[in-house]
Formats: structure tokens, sequence, C-alpha cells
């Protein structure tokens, strides 16, 4: 069933991304495999309540963004975005002030960027850690989350890892030193550098904040020994690059959830909300991911072009 579930999920995706050079106007005839759901909460009563979705920096956040906000546009809820807001710390700032109501966001980030807990063992246990945080300081439920995940990796060019004898990241205590780029707020995060230092005891690290440059432009232009690449960049799946094994754990589990004020839940629209959401966090697999992002960065589509085929494809809009 799991597999049934991959390839169809996978097929859509890549029907996302064949679809942009056509203007994504083909994308939908890809994945047709499936009608389109209907739910018996679809015509709840009463006016539903205002959904404001807030995403964070980056390119897949903006594709979630979309692919949560235009779900429930299509169950007939008014959905408005309010993008690009910054990290995790950030984005957590405005949910906790009410700009956004909705916001996707990484299990294992809730867990050990901003509950600070101890790292959970398990993708199970890592979800359950940061739920109850979300309700008990945040006012806040996670949804279901999504079979794929997306953690940091340790990314750097093949051929420096193999001139190393590098292959995980504990063998980085052999270099006298070596570098490292992600963005600013790695530093002081435990599942990134602050992690390196204190967990793995990596003393001889050198911090490359990135900017407007990707972190494999950097790699390729030698610029920085290692990398904080995401496991569903389409570039992970190039042989030019390898991903260190995390010995110690310290990216944890990262499958998304949306991140629901309380509120939003109750009655029969809370219940739509809730299994509209739930629908589309069920589709989205590691290779769907993979693909949309390949369409994004691969293809330019938007991440309104790009949400919009893989709903239709999926029978969700």
């Amino acid at each position: 069933m799991f597999r049934k579930h991959t390839r169809r999920a996978a097929k859509a995706a890549f029907a996302v991304s064949f679809g942009v050079a056509l203007l994504i106007g083909l994308a939908a005839c890809g994945g047709s495999g499936g009608k389109k759901t209907t739910s018996s909460s679809s015509a709840a009563a009463g006016p539903k309540p205002a959904i404001t979705v807030g995403t964070k920096n980056f390119a897949e956040e903006f594709i979630l963004g979309q692919l949560y906000g235009q779900a429930l546009a299509a169950k007939g809820f008014k959905v408005t975005y309010k993008n690009n807001i910054g990290s995790s710390e950030v984005i957590d700032t405005a949910f906790k002030s009410g700009k956004i109501n909705v916001y996707p966001e990484y299990t294992g980030v809730i867990a050990l960027d901003l509950a600070k807990a101890k790292a959970p063992k398990s993708a199970d246990a890592t979800y359950q850690t940061a739920n109850t945080f979300e309700q008990q300081k945040r006012g806040a439920t996670l949804l279901s989350p999504t079979p794929f995940f997306d953690s940091d990796t340790f990314t750097m060019l093949t051929s420096t890892a193999k001139k190393d004898g590098l292959k995980t990241m504990s063998d980085l205590s052999k270099l006298k030193s070596f570098s490292y780029t992600a963005l600013p707020e790695c530093d002081q995060r435990i599942t990134c550098i602050l992690g390196m230092k204190t967990v793995y005891h990596l003393k001889n690290i050198k911090f490359v904040p990135l900017g407007n440059v990707s972190v494999y432009t950097l790699l390729d232009q030698g610029k920085a020994t290692g990398g904080d690449g995401f496991s569903t960049d389409p570039l992970q799946l190039d042989p030019k690059y390898t991903t260190l094994v995390d010995d110690k754990h310290i990216f944890g589990f990262q499958n998304v959830a949306p991140v629901v004020k309380q509120t939003l839940l109750k009655g029969a629209n809370g219940t739509l909300l809730k299994n509209t959401l739930n629908a589309v966090s069920a589709k989205l697999t590691l290779p769907a991911m993979q693909a949309m992002n390949k369409a994004y960065y691969v293809n330019k589509a938007t991440p309104k072009q790009i949400a919009d085929g893989f709903l239709k494809a999926n029978g969700l809009k």
C-alpha cells in the first residue's frame, strides 16, 4: 500500500515538473488516476474563519504554504498569505502574536530549536514533543505529519569526501579545519553549527553565513568544505555531492506538520479545516517534494503554479 501511494504521489509531482514547460496546464493530466475527493463536511454550516498562512524564508516553505492555502481556499475558506517571514524563531514570534494562524513547520525544529527539548529518539517521539510544546505554549495543535521528512545535511563534494576519507560527521575530527555554509541562524542552532560543536565536539569549524548564493554553488566554487543541504533538494540526487552520515543524530527527525491555532479547529468548519490539511499532508512523500522543488529550481515554476498542478493532479482541488 505504501509503495503504491508513493508511486502515485511521485507520478503526480513529476507531472507538475514536466508540465511547467507547457505553462503548467498539463500537470493535472498526469495525475488523473484519482477522482476529486469530497467530504461530508465540505458544506459545513456557518461562516468559515479567516486563514492567514505564513511561510518561512525558502522555496520549499513557499510551496508548502501554497499547497495548504489553496486546498483550504478550494473548500471555501478565505485565505491570505504572509510569505518569507523569516527563520523558525521569527515565524514562531509571528504566530504567537497572531499575525498568522497557520504555517508549515518541521517537527524536529519545533522540538529542538523552539522547545529546546532533549533530542527525541524517533519520528513519533519528535512529533509528540513538538505537539505538546505547541499545545502548552502556543495555544496551537500540530496536524498530521507528512510522510516525507526534510532534514539538514552535511553536504559536500564527493571528490572532497573521498580525498579526505570522510563518511560520517564524526570523521570531520580528522581535519585540521573545515568550513560550513548555512543560513545565519545555523550558528546558534543545536541542529546545525551549535550541535557540531557541543555534540560532535568539533572545534575546527569556520562558519560561512549564506547569502543569496546557494549552498551548492559555494561548494562548486570551493568556498566551503561543506554546506547545509536539505534532504529534499533535487541536487541531493546528483552523484557529484555526498552527504555525510549524521552518526550522532543532531539533525533530528524533520517531518512537516501544519501548526494551527486551536481556535480554528472548533465545530464543523474546524473539522473541515483539519481534514483538508491532513489530506494534503498525506500526499507529500519524499519523491513528490523533490519533484516539486525541482519544478521551482529547474523549471522556474512559481509556488502557486506548482501547488495548483499538484493539488489538481491528486484530486484535492
